[in-house]
């Protein structure tokens, strides 16, 4: 695994074009595969979690399952009341057409408002309850041609299928957002760092390279682990951050190894060496941040393990494109640049030198003064400004956002509020499933009409006539519906779903023997989604910090280095975790960062954001300690190790964390709470490890340290290309030539 980098660099440096030629057929070939065999979208039954899940369950083998169900609303213009004959007659009309559409199962009978100033008709549509978004379109196209048949009323569509593909869509316009925000970014910054187009463009080439080839194997690997819908996202995000970071970290070291052979060594040589160092950490980096993210897989959950899966095959394809693509990209410019510095040179011109700016200058030597002076109280100030953010983490909530936290700027939102207004009885539904023999269905369905009468006393339920009950046609499974007029994110939603379960079906179905029961729904799925990842979080990051640890160790053969990481990494991400809570949980940042308070955080967001984050620290940690650690393999002490492998990669780490704050930043503009709050939590994270961790209490710990830090870790000779490599040196023509071991 050492000498990995250096082998694949020194072939793809012998062989440019067949290099840069294979990458790009391997990337057509991933993405042609996946686009050939497809994605597997995951079902409702892979969201099963819980007693939610065990009632959805039985619901689903009794043929009573959810189906996708629109409602068409028939109002009148704001301010004016409704013309029932006008509004009778274009229910009819919308039935009628409905039940032309072979994508549409039924249509009920039109249901009047309790104040009569509203109609709705319920549209049932065929197939599975997560295919309603894909067969939307036509009625939505009908109840628009109806609309505009029936001038005297207002007639507009709503329901998860109408809302789910308004979402859908949005996010497709807000992702096209973000990367027309940081793709320009991110190319000035290379342009700053490089100041060369050619140079800036290397990484993002082989950033969206990447992203292409991970696409298409996340859609063949769907067809192990369903697609969710969300990993296409996280692919873009993590895609161009990662990407980005490793291609200019190997580039920065190639163009040091450059300046300091001063023309003595070939293009080939120089990447030999860039890969012996930045290569072996972009592999041991890659590495770290794909065993990390793979612990999200220990929470046995779709939707974790889709960003798990495209995670890992994001960041394997950019550690690939690094360590073959981009050695050959570097050989063919640096070739070219030879060949242009000897015509100059045949023509008796000056030879153009590169003036060498500092690896940090004045911001960084700053920044690190404190740290060098006196790194005990930097220490200390500095961790305790990270723990002061962090404890706002403790009070951390959590929710399963529902469609009640979507945008409003999606049209089927804005009429969902119009429909609940109308018919607040449609806000939350319980679902009470009842399972027993065959001969017991009639003594079932009497027990649980008496339990809808029993909740119609509740004032958190809504108060019906007669509760209806459906039962399979085999007799032994029966549902049982029950409406509570709260969104499912409000107390008393939450409190009527704790009534049910705890009381009010225990006194009613619960006493008869030999009946299994369970409650679904809205509020049922969200509560028992959360419970199950707080039941799952003990055992992801204790895998999480045991595993990270013995990576660095391995790394580094260093069990203080080891710890160290771990308890830094636990730092970062505690205090951005800590952020996030200030600023998502409460309603003081809702007009600056254009959402809508939850009072509570997404319950997915702090698990793989603690996951994620981890990784991306331990991409800083492996960057910045390698070049400490070369500092101290060549013999130099260990205080000068220290302040000379932080100098040597103050300008790089920071360089490669505005690249990835400007990417995760721009998630912030988006209109997803959830994907707000990955977004700037991300990019906060990524801000304090890459300034306060790595250059204030990384190298404050270590100063303080000294040798300690690399106890019973012997000195290693830093690597270099194998005797041999052909290096020219003095004349342009390449006559005279000597290994770079010698030049060395």
């Amino acid at each position: 695994m050492r000498n990995l980098p250096v082998r694949t660099a020194r072939w793809s440096a012998r062989h440019p074009w067949r290099a840069i030629a294979g990458w790009f057929v391997f990337v057509a070939l991933c993405l042609g595969t996946g686009i050939a065999v497809g994605g597997n979208p995951a079902t409702t039954e892979d969201f099963w979690v819980g007693e939610a899940g065990r009632a959805e369950q039985m619901a689903t083998e009794g043929g009573l399952e959810r189906k996708p169900t629109e409602h068409v609303l028939i109002r009148a213009e704001s301010g004016r009341s409704l013309d029932h004959a006008a509004a009778r007659a274009a229910a009819r009309d919308i039935t009628d057409r409905m039940e032309r559409l072979p994508e549409v199962a039924s249509v009920a009978a039109p249901v009047r408002s309790a104040h009569g100033e509203a109609l709705r008709v319920p549209v049932v549509l065929k197939g599975a309850e997560l295919d309603g978004k894909k067969n939307v379109g036509p009625l939505l196209e009908q109840t628009g041609k109806a609309a505009a048949a029936h001038p005297g009323v207002v007639i507009e569509e709503t329901g998860s299928p109408a809302i789910s593909k308004g979402v859908n869509e949005q996010r497709g316009e807000d992702l096209a957002l973000s990367e027309r925000i940081s793709l320009p970014v991110t190319l000035v910054t290379l342009l700053v760092v490089f100041g060369s187009f050619v140079m800036a463009g290397v990484p993002l080439l082989l950033a969206l390279t990447s992203i292409a080839a991970a696409l298409g194997l996340s859609m063949t690997a769907s067809h192990l682990l369903p697609d969710p819908g969300v990993g296409t996202n996280l692919i873009l995000l993590i895609g161009l951050a990662v990407g980005v970071d490793y291609t200019l970290f190997y580039l920065k070291r190639e163009r040091e190894e450059r300046a300091r052979a001063e023309g003595r060594l070939s293009s080939a040589a120089l990447v030999e060496l860039a890969a012996s160092t930045a290569g072996r950490a972009i592999v041991v980096s890659g590495l770290a941040v794909i065993v990390s993210t793979a612990t999200l897989y220990l929470a046995t959950d779709v939707i974790f393990s889709s960003l798990a899966t495209g995670t890992i095959l994001v960041v394997a394809m950019a550690v690939v494109s690094s360590l073959t693509a981009l050695p050959a990209l570097l050989v063919t410019i640096g070739r070219r640049t030879e060949r242009r510095a000897a015509r100059r040179e045949a023509r008796g011109a000056t030879p153009r030198r590169r003036r060498q700016r500092p690896e940090h200058g004045r911001v960084f030597a700053a920044l690190m003064r404190p740290a060098q002076r006196r790194p005990a109280a930097t220490l200390v100030v500095s961790v305790l400004a990270m723990a002061a953010l962090a404890v706002p983490a403790l009070d951390m909530k959590l929710v399963d956002p529902g469609k009640d936290t979507f945008s409003r700027d999606i049209p089927a939102m804005q009429t969902y509020d119009r429909l609940t207004a109308a018919f607040p009885e449609l806000k939350v539904e319980h679902e009470v499933v009842a399972r027993a023999a065959a001969e017991r269905a009639p003594e079932v369905r009497r027990a649980l009409a008496g339990l809808g009468r029993r909740v119609s006393a509740d004032p958190l339920f809504v108060r019906d006539a007669e509760p209806a009950v459906r039962t399979s046609p085999d007799g032994r499974t029966s549902v049982l519906v029950l409406s509570v007029p709260h969104f499912a994110n409000s107390r008393p939603a939450k409190d009527s779903l704790r009534h049910l379960r705890d009381e009010h079906l225990p006194a009613t179905v619960g006493r008869l023997a030999g009946v299994e029961t369970a409650v679904s729904g809205d509020v049922a799925r969200g509560t028992d989604y959360v419970e199950d990842e707080r039941d799952k979080l003990p055992l992801v990051v204790g895998a999480l910090l045991l595993l990270t640890f013995v990576m660095t160790v391995i790394a580094f053969r260093s069990v203080v280095i080891g710890l160290l990481g771990v308890v830094l990494n636990l730092l970062s991400a505690a205090a951005a975790l800590g952020a996030l809570v200030i600023v998502f949980q409460g309603t003081w940042a809702e007009g600056l960062l254009d959402f809508d308070s939850m009072g509570a955080i997404a319950s997915r967001v702090p698990l793989f954001l603690f996951v994620i984050l981890f990784g991306l620290s331990m991409d800083y940690q492996v960057f910045v300690v390698s070049r400490i650690k070369e500092a101290r393999d060549t013999g130099m002490p260990a205080r000068e190790s220290v302040i000379a492998g932080i100098g040597a990669s103050a300008k790089v780490v920071t360089s490669a964390a505005v690249v990835m704050v400007t990417v995760f930043a721009g998630f912030v503009a988006l209109h997803l709470t959830e994907m707000k709050q990955m977004g700037f939590c991300l990019a906060l994270a990524v801000l304090l490890d890459a300034v306060v961790i790595r250059l204030m209490v990384l190298p404050a710990a270590l100063l303080l340290l000294g040798e300690r830090a690399w106890w019973r870790t012997p000195r290693r000779p830093a690597p270099l290309p194998a005797a041999g490599v052909p290096v020219p040196v003095g004349g342009a023509d390449g006559e005279t030539a000597r290994t770079a071991r010698n030049v060395r």
